[in-house]
């Protein structure tokens, strides 16, 4: 079941996640947080902001995709809830730019549809980042999701 799919431009709440995927059947819940890191390989120096803008449909695209991951695990008989969000805007080293939050009965399940989740809207969601360096220094990164957006 997808409990909560949202593109926003709030902080994104952890206890909000988990209280969207909690159940009485659920015996474990994986939670994942990514988060504005001070690095990247693409960058000449060290990022100090990212910047994140979307397509119109991209949440939309994002109910898709946690739909897309339910149905690939539906074998779990009790059910899976996922909740999962990413930020827009602009966001400062530290600040979380998803999360992902995942109940099942048991922890093996609960961690592999978290992942799934994880890496399909890093794959497709058609949401993208302006990295900023320290030294003024700006580029585009990560524009995964643009094919299928404008297709």
């Amino acid at each position: 079941m997808i409990a909560l799919t949202q593109l926003t431009r709030e902080p994104l709440d952890v206890s909000a996640h988990l209280a969207a995927v909690a159940s009485p059947r659920a015996g474990a819940s994986a939670v994942f947080i990514g988060t504005v890191r001070d690095h990247d390989r693409d960058a000449g120096g060290t990022v100090v902001t990212l910047e994140y803008s979307a397509h119109p449909d991209a949440e939309r695209i994002l109910g898709e995709l946690a739909a897309q991951a339910d149905a690939a695990h539906e074998q779990d008989p009790t059910g899976l809830r996922i909740a999962v969000s990413h930020r827009l805007g602009s966001l400062g080293v530290g600040e979380a730019a998803i999360m992902c939050a995942v109940s099942s009965a048991h922890r093996a399940d609960a961690f592999e549809v978290a992942r799934d989740v994880v890496e399909r809207v890093k794959a497709e969601l058609p949401v993208w980042k302006r990295q900023l360096e320290a030294d003024g220094t700006a580029g585009w990164v990560g524009l995964g999701g643009l094919e299928e957006a404008i297709a």
